[in-house]
């Protein structure tokens, strides 16, 4: 089964069909960045085809199947650039594991992408509310009568990672990727809460009445290791993606977070990449970034509303304000 279709516009392509099929097709050092969240091993499942890495028995089989995607992703990156992981850790279910707990998920990317020849470059923690975790699962080591009952089983809640890694530059160019995003600087803020004008931000160095520098105080706040203002509810509809007999999960990638990661890793007009573009949340902050967007995904529901969604939104950059 290669690529079955794809669909395109003036800055998007998207292939309905298996990623590690679709990118034997991708030019070597033809990506400038890439973004995703990959299935979360087994824990949730997105299609019934055997393609699909939700699909696997277990951790050991899932990065079976991940590890070509990996390698073929470091194939196809700039010499120099960068691809980021949105990732968690996984929860250990006694009726599996024979007791609860959590599972390092975000370590096993790490240390499967350094196999591959990827450099771990950065980590980002994004900051998620235990309050709203807990009424979502229940999970008893958040809930307070455990803290009356046996404080020894309660946890903190789970936060998001972003882990970002970097293809080495081609020998001879020491440091610097075989295309530098060499800027003037950041001109605007992604995010709720802007260190230019915020005079409550937690980092007394992101704190500001007023601005004398803003590509300095942005910087200062995108570098912090906790990103706390991404609004965790900015994200696509995925209602027109589903059916009756669809019960399987989706969980759209947070915009913030994608526009960001974008806008501190990537250059106007560059390419960005997602193997698991879903209904298209990364290609439709590529293309609100100003930048274009290559993806695969095997649903076809899934396939059909990424399309639809991209195409609205290139809609937008054409066309002309009244004013």
């Amino acid at each position: 089964m290669a690529i079955e279709t794809q669909n395109s516009g003036d800055t998007w392509t998207v292939g309905l069909g298996d990623c590690v099929e679709g990118m034997r097709d991708v030019p070597n050092d033809s990506v400038d960045f890439g973004i995703h969240s990959p299935p979360f091993a087994n824990l949730y499942i997105y299609s019934d085809s055997e393609r699909d890495m939700g699909n696997s028995k277990d951790d050991a089989e899932f990065f079976e199947h991940y590890r070509y995607a990996i390698q073929d992703m470091l194939r196809i990156t700039v010499p120099g650039r960068l691809c980021a992981v949105h990732c968690k850790d996984l929860p250990r279910y006694a009726n599996v594991y024979g007791t609860t707990g959590l599972i390092d998920f975000p370590g096993a990317i790490i240390q499967e992408f350094e196999s591959a020849g990827w450099v771990f470059h950065s980590r980002v923690t994004i900051w998620k509310c235990p309050v709203i975790e807990r009424e979502r699962t229940n999970n008893n080591g958040l809930l307070h009568k455990t803290v009356l009952r046996d404080r020894s089983q309660v946890r903190q809640g789970m936060a998001d990672y972003l882990i970002v890694f970097r293809k080495p530059p081609a020998e001879g160019d020491g440091l610097m990727s075989a295309k530098p995003i060499a800027t003037k600087g950041f001109d605007r803020y992604i995010g709720e809460i802007d260190p230019r004008v915020c005079k409550d931000h937690p980092s007394k160095f992101a704190r500001r009445k007023k601005s004398s520098a803003g590509s300095i105080d942005i910087w200062q706040r995108y570098a912090d290791p906790v990103w706390f203002d991404i609004n965790q509810t900015n994200v696509l509809n995925n209602k027109e993606s589903t059916s009756e007999e669809d019960v399987k999960h989706i969980c759209p990638l947070q915009l913030d977070l994608i526009n960001r990661a974008i806008h501190v890793w990537s250059d106007e007009g560059d390419v960005v990449f997602s193997p698991f573009t879903g209904i298209g949340s990364e290609g439709v902050g590529a293309l609100r970034m100003g930048r274009k967007f290559l993806g695969f995904e095997l649903k076809p529901e899934y396939f059909t509303t990424a399309c639809k969604n991209l195409r609205v939104e290139e809609s937008k950059m054409t066309v002309p304000s009244l004013f």
